[in-house]
């Protein structure tokens, strides 16, 4: 059983701390979770529980002219949302710690992290701690395409729709009742 606690929070997301990644939690302020994303994309948002952040720009200038840096705020369809939104697909739990785990390796791909198999298990637990504060109910949002539910994210993932100025990145919102996550990871190529 995964126990939840501000130090097992701090050590499960620090496994993205080794990455260029954004990783933190606010609490859902907002019928469309997507507003509190907006929260979650600035620079100045701390987590809701005072709980562990990573933010590899945190204290980046290029957030003091843009808080919203590395992201882009995509003109919306219809709201500041709509086509960001538009870029993520709901995928099911099981995938969603899968993911997780994918988001900490080095090159975002399982298949080229040195010694998977030795630290499989151990990144396996971190990521189901930090599913742990999302209870059942909670959806999971992925932008690596139309098919995202179906993928096998220990697999190479070939396809993701960007929302930062960087050409590759890959990421998973968490939404339950009352919170909103972000972890995020950014290929700088």
């Amino acid at each position: 059983m995964t126990f939840l606690s501000q130090q097992s929070w701090a050590e499960a997301i620090g496994m993205y701390a080794r990455r260029y990644s954004i990783a933190k939690v606010t609490g859902r302020r907002h019928e469309d979770w997507a507003l509190d994303v907006l929260t979650l994309m600035r620079g100045d948002s701390p987590d809701v529980r005072g709980w562990q952040t990573v933010d590899f720009h945190e204290a980046d200038l290029e957030r003091q002219e843009d808080p919203y840096y590395p992201f882009v705020l995509l003109p919306g369809k219809t709201t500041e949302t709509d086509e960001w939104k538009s870029r993520l697909h709901e995928i099911p739990r099981p995938s969603a710690e899968r993911f997780l785990v994918t988001l900490s390796t080095q090159w975002l791909d399982v298949e080229k992290e040195h010694e998977f198999e030795l630290r499989k298990a151990g990144l396996q637990a971190k990521a189901a701690v930090v599913l742990s504060r999302f209870p059942e109910g909670s959806r999971f949002y992925a932008n690596t395409g139309p098919k995202s539910a179906q993928l096998d994210y220990y697999q190479k993932v070939r396809v993701c729709s960007p929302v930062s100025r960087h050409d590759w990145d890959m990421g998973l919102i968490l939404v339950s009742e009352s919170e909103v996550g972000m972890v995020w990871s950014f290929d700088p190529k």
